[in-house]
């Protein structure tokens, strides 16, 4: 069953009730152990939070109950006991991948007993990490059915389109959706912010907005002034810590005693400066936060007055879950989106409909998908040897993979079913959030200390050579990163610029596997290869983002085999469209720009997930092409989406462009800030006619 509704409905008790009364009656087994339950959440603070509120209900039943956090930051010496007596373990996914199934001998008095199995806010699973979530969830089922066991799923989510059949693919079971949400709940006023524009200009002379964490930061410190309780919601860990340190700067100005009472928290902390991060919020110590979405996930923050949301967080969900943290105690609350100068939330702001009238988008994984499926077949095999009937459990593309694993000599079938062939940990294979090796470590080079960790897929773009970081208020610059070694030496600084990392791009098509005619056009989906290197990157002034210079760099290309949409215009539609060669580059690159920034409102993705490159020529179409592509390898099913939901993705991206109010561009409309050639060509008019043409000829939705 999955409960759909939202934030502050009663979903925590909807599942605690059937939970806490199982537990209740098997207390008393003659075993000793009884009935027990696991829950799973997507972050350590939610866990920990769910806790508090298990010990808080089921107090009265003294020991019948005994919730316990198993994750990474359970010291070793209370982990045998989480084993052997707990009977409500709190854990999330990537401890169960890594550390409960691969041991699950040690776990078999728990899993034989296990009765539920919990899984909160499961929209959050969805891309990479959902379909990875997707198959460790089907190798727990697996070992349930080894020990005896037939646990009931029982799902918490936000309001989300068609959450039974996204409950459904995530488990692999059928489930039955319960959408009814008569909860009371206090006003909320939700205002949209667009940040005013500025005397100054950025790229090619485009008129430049106020950054939205300038706007943040000053919203915050207002609130925090007036002593509303705020959390500040921000879409990047830099931003975070760069919110938090203006609103301190400016709260000294007024009051000595506000800035202690202002932080931020965000993923990459140590456990310690984390958990005392939640006391202090839980506690009224704290006033202001700025968190980015560690913090969004169902953590009670009750008492708040008010939500400050930096961004669009990429899908509505996101945005109402964030916007709910706010009044979870029945009074009226302020929600504000600030949006930031890009396609999408410029978008949003101008139409409203969008957000507050539009059905909430469905939830986007591929469990299939091959790079994701082998390495847990895999960790499956080392559990437990793989038979034949296990195949159906991991989906229709498990026997395919099956002989290619073997050929690699990471499986062999014996008489009892398919081995692991390997002394390492099979579980090693895969990181489950879709990030891929080993964190790179970032050390203060005067001390040795560890400030915290990067994924090492970001390092080349968020620790290389110059690049500043910021780390619980204090900015840091990066004098050296090693690949090698996964470690980004730094020193403390105190410059006036953040920075941002600029890359170049190419694609090649590997398969086309469906393609529909849009008139003369061809619109296409099927797998490519991604070659990517970071080349440079720009100073940039704090706070209006001035671009003060540019600095090359010497990194490794990457490649990634992924699936991707794209669409060809041929020379008869640009004669009608009025595209000459001259803007034709420009044209392109201008509708690539804006249909990435346009395509989460279609799909459950960021456009940090998602990838693009335009060519006047490509040498596998021959013709001018368009490619929009999944950023993880073997895809996350946004490319597949758009794929399918491209009339209307394509004309809201026309419409966006032609609604922006510059004349030739800007980062409102089509200039993007990941973009790795300066925004060079852009040319606008010419994207609003192509797209227009194109349109006109596309079949019906």
């Amino acid at each position: 069953m999955v409960v759909a509704t939202g934030t502050a409905s009663g979903k925590s008790l909807a599942y605690l009730a059937p939970v806490l009364s199982a537990l209740a009656d098997g207390a008393e087994a003659a075993n000793g152990r009884g009935a027990t339950a696991l829950y799973l959440a997507p972050t350590k603070a939610l866990a920990a939070d769910q806790r508090r509120a298990v010990r808080e209900l089921a107090a009265p039943l003294g020991n019948a109950v005994r919730p316990a956090v198993y994750d990474g930051d359970t010291p070793v010496e209370e982990r045998e006991w989480v084993r052997q007596y707990a009977n409500h373990v709190l854990t999330n996914p990537d401890m169960l991948h890594r550390g409960i199934l691969p041991a699950h001998p040690r776990w078999a008095s728990f899993l034989r007993a296990l009765r539920y199995v919990v899984i909160d806010e499961c929209h959050t699973y969805r891309g990479v990490f959902g379909s990875h979530v997707a198959q460790v969830l089907r190798r727990l089922r697996r070992l349930c059915a080894r020990y005896g066991a037939d646990p009931v799923f029982l799902l918490a989510s936000a309001t989300a389109s068609d959450p039974a059949a996204a409950a459904s693919r995530l488990t692999g079971m059928p489930v039955v959706e319960v959408a009814d949400d008569a909860s009371p709940r206090g006003e909320v006023v939700f205002a949209l912010w667009e940040p005013p524009l500025t005397e100054l200009r950025g790229e090619k002379g485009a008129p430049v907005r106020r950054t939205a964490t300038a706007e943040t930061a000053d919203l915050l410190t207002d609130l925090v002034v007036q002593g509303v309780r705020t959390v500040a919601f921000v879409r990047s860990r830099r931003g975070a810590e760069l919110i938090s340190v203006i609103a301190q700067e400016r709260l000294a100005e007024v009051d000595r005693s506000l800035p202690r009472r202002v932080a931020a928290y965000r993923g990459g902390y140590l456990p310690e400066e984390r958990r005392a991060l939640e006391r202090a919020l839980h506690s009224g110590e704290l006033l202001g936060l700025a968190a980015t979405t560690a913090l969004e996930l169902g953590v009670d923050v009750s008492g708040l007055d008010a939500v400050l949301i930096t961004g669009y967080p990429g899908t509505r969900a996101s945005l109402w879950q964030q916007a709910g943290r706010a009044g979870r105690s029945g009074q009226g609350a302020l929600a504000v989106l600030i949006a930031r100068d890009d396609p999408l939330d410029t978008y949003l702001v101008h139409h409203p409909e969008a957000l507050f009238r539009r059905p909430v988008e469905a939830t986007v994984l591929d469990p299939d998908n091959p790079y994701v499926l082998a390495p847990h077949l895999c960790a499956a095999a080392a559990e437990l040897p793989l038979t034949e009937t296990d195949l159906a459990l991991f989906g229709p593309a498990a026997a395919e993979l099956i002989p290619q694993l073997e050929t690699a000599k990471l499986l062999r079938r014996r008489a009892s079913g398919w081995h692991w062939t390997r002394r390492e940990r099979a579980s090693d294979l895969t990181d489950i959030r879709g990030e891929g090796g080993r964190p790179v470590q970032i050390v203060e080079a005067a001390t040795g200390r560890l400030l915290g960790t990067v994924d090492e897929s970001a390092a080349h773009t968020a620790v290389h050579d110059g690049a500043v970081h910021l780390h619980q208020g204090r900015t840091y610059l990066v004098k050296h990163l090693d690949l090698e070694d996964s470690v980004a030496l730094v020193e403390e600084a105190s410059p006036p610029f953040s920075t941002t990392a600029r890359d170049t791009t190419s694609i090649s098509v590997l398969e086309t596997e469906t393609e529909i005619p849009w008139g003369p056009a061809r619109l296409c989906f099927g797998s490519v290869e991604v070659t990517n290197q970071v080349v440079s990157y720009l100073r940039r002034k704090l706070i209006t983002g001035e671009v003060l210079g540019e600095a090359k760099l010497d990194l490794p290309p990457r490649t990634l085999r992924t699936r991707a949409v794209w669409w060809t215009v041929t020379e008869d539609q640009l004669d009608g469209a009025r595209i000459n060669p001259e803007i034709l580059g420009g044209a392109l690159h201008a509708a690539e720009h804006a249909s990435i920034g346009l395509l989460p409102l279609f799909a459950t993705c960021d456009r940090w997930d998602i990838g693009g490159v335009s060519v006047p020529l490509h040498p596998d179409t021959l013709l001018p092409t368009v490619f929009v592509y999944d950023g993880h390898p073997g895809g996350a099913g946004f490319a597949e989406r758009a794929f399918h939901t491209a009339r209307a993705w394509l004309t809201a991206t026309r419409d966006a462009i032609a609604a922006c109010e510059c004349a030739a561009g800007c980062p409102s409309c089509i200039q993007s800030p990941k973009c790795g050639n300066g925004n060079d060509p852009l040319h606008k008019r010419g994207a609003i006619r192509l797209l227009s043409r194109l349109l006109a000829e596309a079949p019906p939705a």
